[in-house]
């Protein structure tokens, strides 16, 4: 991002570390699993080198943090938080762990896909029983493009209206930053799901979830992907496909 940009605000999406269903490849929408060991050593990992004073993720820059109910988002954002003091320190500047509990809010409209049915299967297992139901005789079955079957199962246009109503609040948000005189910027972070964010990143870059986009996307457990605007307009928004790692000053930390 150039100079000129500096204080455009970012959306950073943060997915859960790994469980025992992620790690199988299982379809994991209401079932409340806690993460893996190694995949609460992956968040830690992963926050020492994007959270932090002076990092990509600058606590002082936040402006708001939204939460999937679910424990293992939650456990993923504490693990963040984890890297923040509660208390003040010889850092008068710094952010404190309360401020950011402050601007924290957890809402079901960032819960993973209701998968209904399909909830506990692998991919061929849903494929089949579609099969064994009648379904999907000219091409096999899409989770963005065909939804879930069942009690709690989502379509995608019942994800695309939750995914909109967090999307409006953000750049509404935005929009009020961007008017400021001082252009001082509120970077947000969001901590959800994989097939929540492959379909948000749908959703911001303008696409219905359901589009035949060419390009997908895939986020690993415990990973981060940066979305912005073009221009320092909320109407055209971007993905950032590539971001530079700040190097935080020794201080920091």
């Amino acid at each position: 991002m150039s100079a000129k940009d500096a204080a455009t605000p970012r959306v950073f999406l943060i997915r859960h570390g790994e469980t025992e269903w992620s790690k199988n490849g299982r379809y994991t929408g209401v079932t409340d699993l806690a993460l893996l060991p190694e995949g609460e050593d992956k968040v830690r990992q992963t926050a020492s080198v994007t959270f932090g004073p002076g990092r990509l993720i600058d606590p002082s820059k936040l402006g708001l943090i939204i939460c999937s109910p679910r424990k293992r988002a939650q456990q993923t954002l504490k693990l963040f938080l984890d890297r923040m003091t509660s208390t003040p320190d010889a850092d008068a500047g710094r952010v404190k762990r309360t401020d950011l509990e402050s601007k924290t809010i957890t809402t079901e409209d960032l819960a993973e896909w209701g998968y209904g049915d399909y909830e506990g299967l692998l991919t061929d297992q849903i494929r089949e029983l579609r099969r064994s139901r009648g379904l999907d005789a000219a091409r096999p079955w899409n989770v963005m493009r065909d939804g879930c079957d069942g009690p709690g199962g989502e379509s995608p246009a019942e994800v695309m209206q939750r995914l909109d109503r967090i999307i409006s609040r953000i750049t509404s948000l935005h929009q009020t930053a961007l008017a400021n005189a001082n252009g001082q910027a509120c970077d947000i972070v969001l901590f959800g799901h994989g097939h929540i964010f492959r379909a948000f990143v749908k959703r911001w870059l303008g696409f219905s979830i359901d589009a035949p986009v060419k390009l997908d996307f895939q986020f690993e457990p415990g990973s981060v992907c940066g979305l912005s605007y073009a221009n320092r307009d909320v109407t055209d928004r971007v993905l950032l496909a590539g971001m530079k790692l700040p190097v935080p000053p020794t201080s920091a930390e």
